[in-house]
């Protein structure tokens, strides 16, 4: 069974180096490859006709050998830096100074070469073609799990029309001097029984052909690029320059090393999968590349790479939504693919977990480890168990087992599910997980029918649902006690620059109304959260707001060292009852503390007063801290300043983003175990070491919110959204998670803001509905096709009215023993949410360029391993894609360019360590969206149709002088005005003449009684609606200087830092997967 992935036909084709596995340039024969499975004698192939000879070869110094990759490399001598990269070789994509830059032959070639090198990557073809059994894709088989034929032996049997042998096999075969070698060497018709598809691709190159389409200029040879002029590494934006001058010298444009520039040096052979032994000695008798007939010379000018042409996100977007848009998702197919994130769909639940609560990086695992391990595509699955479900599906429904509680396995613990199979006329029922047969408990007994299901099936949400929540027996609960409602204590930093700022009244302001929405049962009339008041500056000051008192009390605790709650009756008290006292405190605090000149504070004490007050009312809760610098004062958890720029780029880099240890791992622990989850709002205007401020929050299921430079006037209002969504946040407590696997693989990895004592339980002080915890899997013993595999994620927490409950979701997969069946079932967006926590976790240890190079390794890997294995032979000169991971490359350069990997001095070691630590709780839209921000026209769209305009590819090329673009991630939001804006538009967008007359720094649009203005209003709040953060909106004209910032957004271009454009990343990843399949 073979399918045809997304193809990108030559000439990428265009001599990238040591991607065919074939010598570029001149100099000493190849070395044969490194994976030398196939042995044998060196091959000797023709030389090619004397005439086209480079006139390059002689007289021409050879350019700088990079000290960490060599220009020359030749097919094996790339050293192979997959399982441990060689801690030289440049991260990909750094500033200037980078190693990289030495790669860069001295005449790169110009933009239009790197340009031919793509053209003609026709990949719009994506029908299945031909089936031929998976083997036969490429010949070598250095990576296949079945050993690889006799040496010399084809891999089948050869017909005229197919002969499958590599250049590498013996016994030596001469392939007709003409003809270029982009793939198994052909005559001059197509793959055995291929149809062509179209000019472009319809198998390689043939011979004097030139690549299927007119030939190009820069192109010179139907081969790839010679040695020494494709880059080795990505190009980057930090480079510089544009590419200068005139076409270097040599016949096609690219110059050439001369004769003995030699491959790296001093490169331990890697160990790793695709070791094997170096097979040294010259090649005889090719000293060129890629011969070709003379016809490959001349040509026409090529026309520009279409960037149409290559996978484009906003597409794959499109087309989901048009093919599943709307629909109903049942989930009762074992091993389905939901729809996109993207896409709107309701979900039925008919057995197994809706994807809003649980998605997977593949639907079908491979039934081995020898599988999982050839392909390295990651088994994970994002869980996210209190994700808010849309109005028109019904919520959970609550099973009560009354004083038994819950039923379950007595062997492996999981509960009651649709996977249980009751036998025995339903006296018992088997486990799905562990296959333990357990004895029905008397009162649970029931009938089965003609089918072997129990009878009353449909009426128990246990049986039929894959997702139930269940109310739990004292058992369940901390010393076996009911526990109480949770309480929300608001802790404000009264310091000189919260005063001055105007915050402190803002916060009083908003509170009086805001703690009338406090979140509340449905049903219940009032919410049963308990609320506290604290201010502090290198004191702390406790209010007393018991409902008796005619004015609220204040009690000052100036002994930070030992913290203590100096009341216990009046601190924590139900806001329905206070609220005159409440009223009173808050319009009283902006005034108490307006003469402030205390600019100290504390910030460990605070939180461990806060947990203190839990423990003493004997509940869990949330503590919301208002913090404006860093706590300088004398205390427990005092902060100095360690930001040093000097870091960047170097082995100790990664301090910058480990916590301060002591104080706050203890914070850590004591909050985790009271069930106190922290929500910390900053509002620094310099450096406050996030990394260690936000660590318990980042623990304890809390979320980190920042404020640079805050101003009442621009940021209050995007201060309060934030405010209004955290407090009335669906949201548990005191919550404990395990998820229980079937036999066969199990759960190995976390990553969420959790917290865990040992390797299985996730503990979170807090959960609520927009954090995720990803889970990674790996196999304990072989998957069976027929049973599939199941997870089971048990959730037991604190209702917000203080009811302790149960939250079971349950998934089953498919286990395949074809890697096709993995890679079709593939989800992108859940792959690139593992990849970007993996990655922003492996920072905290190892070199940001290893993690980096990882990746790229990573990612080359996976795709190598679907193009040999899995699609229908084709040129090696092609990139073939599978169609579920088609874009998975725009999304990992994406990554790769946010500002935790990127090694820059300019930006702030605060932001890239926010930034890091939120995106370890997100789900996978988040992460979607903020590594591929939506980018939508405003100029043309339809003002009376309700459907928001389709975005458009993130790229400079696709905004317009006279056009006006919205931009979002998640996090920041643009409103983009072209410089020749139609003075209409202007107008009725911001009531002003023209686009000179606006001012910088607007912080919302005015309302006008315009369609054109009510239209971009509806699709702003409709934004800020959906997504959990807040934006702020930033309004910036084309050309002025803050438009920098919006450009860093626009994923498919240059990194403004650094990193390539994603035309450049596919290229330098279809190299490397042509090296590693060579």
């Amino acid at each position: 069974m073979s399918q045809q992935g997304y193809v990108a036909a030559p000439p990428y084709s265009q001599a990238q180096p040591g991607m065919g596995g074939y010598q570029g340039g001149f100099g000493p024969g190849t070395t044969q490859p490194l994976y030398g499975h196939y042995g044998g004698p060196p091959q000797a192939f023709n030389a090619p006709p004397t005439g086209m000879m480079k006139s390059t070869a002689a007289g021409l110094p050879p350019p700088p050998v990079s000290s960490h990759y060599s220009q020359n490399v030749h097919n094996g001598d790339h050293p192979q830096r997959y399982a441990a990269p060689p801690a030289a070789s440049a991260a990909y994509g750094q500033p200037p100074q980078s190693s990289y830059n030495s790669m860069i032959p001295q005449a790169p070639p110009t933009a239009q070469q790197v340009t031919n090198q793509m053209s003609a990557m026709n990949l719009g073809n994506y029908a299945p073609r031909p089936m031929h059994p998976p083997t036969s894709t490429v010949p070598q088989q250095h990576f296949q799990a079945p050993p690889p034929p006799a040496m010399g032996q084809p891999q089948m049997p050869p017909s005229p029309q197919s002969p499958q042998m590599p250049p590498q096999m013996s016994p030596p075969q001469s392939p007709p001097a003409s003809m270029p070698m982009a793939g198994p060497p052909m005559p001059g018709s197509p793959i055995a029984g291929q149809p062509m598809a179209g000019p472009p691709m319809a198998g390689p190159p043939m011979a004097g052909q030139q690549m299927a389409g007119p030939p190009m200029a820069g192109q010179q040879m139907a081969g790839p690029p010679m040695a020494g002029q494709q880059m080795a590494g990505p190009p980057m934006a930090g480079m510089g320059r544009p590419f200068p001058g005139p076409p270097p010298p040599g016949a096609g444009g690219f110059q050439q090393p001369a004769p003995g520039a030699a491959g790296p040096t001093g490169y331990p052979q890697q160990p790793g999968q695709f070791g094997g032994q170096h097979m040294a000695g010259p090649q005889p008798g090719m000293p060129g590349a890629f011969p070709s007939g003379p016809g490959a010379m001349a040509g026409p000018p090529q026309k520009k790479l279409d960037p149409d042409s290559i996978p484009s996100i906003t597409q794959v977007i499109e087309d989901d939504k048009v093919k599943q848009g709307g629909q109903v998702f049942t989930t009762n197919i074992r091993g389905q693919v939901p729809p996109l994130v993207t896409t709107d769909f309701t979900v039925q639940d008919q057995g197994n977990a809706s994807p809003r609560f649980i998605r997977c990086t593949t639907y079908s695992l491979p039934c081995t480890a020898d599988l999982a391990k050839q392909c390295q595509v990651p088994l994970a699955a994002i869980i996210k168990p209190f994700a808010n479900l849309p109005k028109n599906e019904t919520s959970l429904y609550v099973v009560n087992h009354g004083e038994t509680g819950p039923i379950r396995c007595n062997r492996c613990k999981a509960y009651m599910c649709p996977f249980m199979q009751f036998i025995d006329g339903g006296r018992r029922y088997q486990c799905g997980f562990c296959n333990c047969v357990n004895e029905v408990p008397v009162f649970y007994f029931q009938h089965l029918d003609h089918m072997g299901r129990r009878v009353d099936f449909y009426e128990r949400p246990e049986l039929s649902l894959g997702s139930y929540e269940c109310l739990a027996t004292l058992d369940y609960c901390k010393n076996n006690k009911a526990p109480n409602p949770p309480a929300y204590i608001f802790m404000i930093d009264v310091s000189y620059n919260n005063i001055k700022s105007g915050l402190v009244k803002l916060i009083c302001d908003e509170l009086k109304t805001l703690l009338e929405k406090l979140p509340r049962e449905e049903g219940a009339e009032s919410s049963a959260i308990k609320v506290g008041f604290v201010t502090y500056n290198k004191v702390l000051h406790f209010y007393n707001v018991k409902s008796a008192l005619a004015q609220p009390q204040m009690m000052v605790v100036s002994d930070t060292a030992e913290m203590f709650v100096p009341l216990l009756d009046g601190f924590l008290v139900n806001y329905q009852d206070s609220k005159a006292v409440i009223y009173n405190l808050l319009d009283q605090i902006p005034d108490m503390f307006a003469d402030t000149n205390e600019s100290e504070t504390v910030f460990a004490p605070v939180i461990q007063a806060g947990v203190e007050a839990l423990k003493a009312a004997e509940c869990s809760g949330k503590l919301f801290i208002f913090q404006s610098s860093m706590p300088t004062a004398e205390a427990p958890g005092k902060l100095k300043n360690r930001d040093d720029k000097k870091l960047i780029n170097t082995d100790k880099e990664k301090t910058l983003f480990q916590p301060q240890k002591g104080v706050y791992e203890q914070l850590v622990k004591d909050c985790v175990a009271s069930g106190c989850c922290v929500d910390l709002f900053l509002f620094p205007s310099q450096y406050v070491d996030l990394a260690t401020m936000a660590n318990v929050p980042c623990h304890t299921g809390g979320s980190v919110y920042k404020y640079n430079n805050f101003q009442v006037e621009t940021d209050g209002e995007h201060f309060l959204r934030d405010l209004r969504k955290d407090i009335q946040k669906n949201i548990g407590f005191d919550a404990i998670m395990r998820v229980r696997t079937s036999t066969g693989f199990r759960a190995t990895e976390f990553f969420g803001g959790i917290y865990m004592n040992n390797t299985t339980d996730i503990e979170m002080a807090a959960v609520d509905c927009d954090k995720a915890v990803t889970v990674e899997f790996k196999h304990d013993d072989a998957l069976s096709e027929e049973t599939g595999a199941m997870m089971q994620c048990a959730l037991l927490y604190t209702t917000i009215s203080g009811q302790r409950r149960l939250r079971i979701h349950n998934l089953s997969l498919n286990c395949s023993s074809q890697l096709l069946d993995l890679y079709k079932s593939c989800e992108t967006d859940s792959l690139i949410n593992f990849f970007a926590k993996s990655a922003y976790r492996a920072i905290l240890n190892q070199p940001i360029k290893n993690v980096r190079e990882i990746l790229i390794n990573q990612t080359a890997h996976m795709l190598a391993c679907y193009r040999k294995n899995c699609a229908s032979p084709s040129a090696a000169s092609q990139l073939i894609l599978p169609d579920a991971m088609k874009v998975f490359p725009v999304y990992m350069n994406s990554l790769m360019k946010t500002a935790p990997l990127v090694g820059n001095t300019e930006l702030s070691t605060d932001d890239r360590a926010h930034q890091r630590l939120s995106v370890t709780a997100m789900g996978v839209e988040d992460t979607q969206l903020l590594l591929y921000p939506r980018l939508i026209p405003l100029h043309n769209m339809d003002v009376g149709s309700e459907a928001l305009p389709a975005p458009v590819r993130c790229s400079e090329e696709r905004l317009t002088d006279a056009g006006m673009f919205l931009l979002e991630n998640g996090h920041s939001l643009f409103l983009w005005l072209g410089q020749a804006c139609s003075p209409d538009l202007i107008q009725s967008i911001f009531n002003l003449p023209s686009l000179a007359h606006l001012q910088g720094n607007m912080a919302a649009l005015p309302e006008l009684d315009n369609p054109l203005s009510k239209k971009v209003q509806s699709i702003i709040s409709g934004l800020l609606e959906k997504r959990p953060n807040s934006m702020k909106l930033q309004i910036v004209r084309q050309r002025d200087k803050p438009e920098i910032l919006f450009r860093q957004f626009l994923v498919e271009d240059k990194g403004l830092y650094a990193g390539a454009s994603y035309m450049d990343f596919l290229c330098y990843v279809h190299r490397e997967i042509r090296q590693l399949l060579t």
